[in-house]
């Protein structure tokens, strides 16, 4: 089995999305960084109905700030994800490990985090002007199993549908 990969959600804002994604790392195996400050308490009822029953089945690490969250990744590639990118998260062939970060659904990532690596900025093309942006589980169940086909294939599921 390749290294799994990790979702990071850096200083999210709503309860709900970060358990709908903690549920998608129990389903998937990837790992759940969550990057400090949040904007809720990890025992709120919205995070934990969210995720549902599965939050034993989730990896999940807290990191104090962007700084300690980095510096835990032993050198694995970092990409990030927001509306600002140029390039399309379907332009990237994804490896064991990577870190998936997403920012947070007020404020998204930090202009120091996106300028500092112009070329591992994606996002994820949408086809009308009128919508902003995507909710934040939707985009990173979306780029998950993009990842995962390319790195484990598209085999059939056994279980598609809760």
């Amino acid at each position: 089995m390749p290294a799994p990969l990790r979702i990071a959600l850096v200083e999210p804002d709503i309860a709900g999305n970060t358990g709908n994604i903690a549920r998608l790392c129990a389903a998937t195996g990837a790992e759940l960084h969550l990057v400090e400050p949040l904007g809720f308490s990890l025992s709120d009822s919205r995070v934990r109905r969210a995720g549902l029953d599965y939050w034993d089945a989730v990896t999940l690490t807290r990191h104090r700030n962007y700084r300690s969250f980095e510096q835990s990744l032993a050198g694995q590639r970092i990409l990030y994800f927001s509306t600002k990118a140029t390039r399309s998260y379907l332009d990237i062939r994804y490896r064991p490990g990577d870190a998936l970060v997403f920012g947070s659904e007020t404020q998204g990532l930090s202009e120091e985090l996106l300028n500092g690596s112009p070329d591992c900025v994606l996002g994820i093309p949408m086809c009308r002007d009128n919508v902003r942006s995507l909710n934040v589980a939707s985009a990173a169940a979306i780029v998950l199993y993009e990842a995962l086909r390319q790195i484990i294939g598209s085999g059939r599921a056994s279980n598609t549908t809760g």
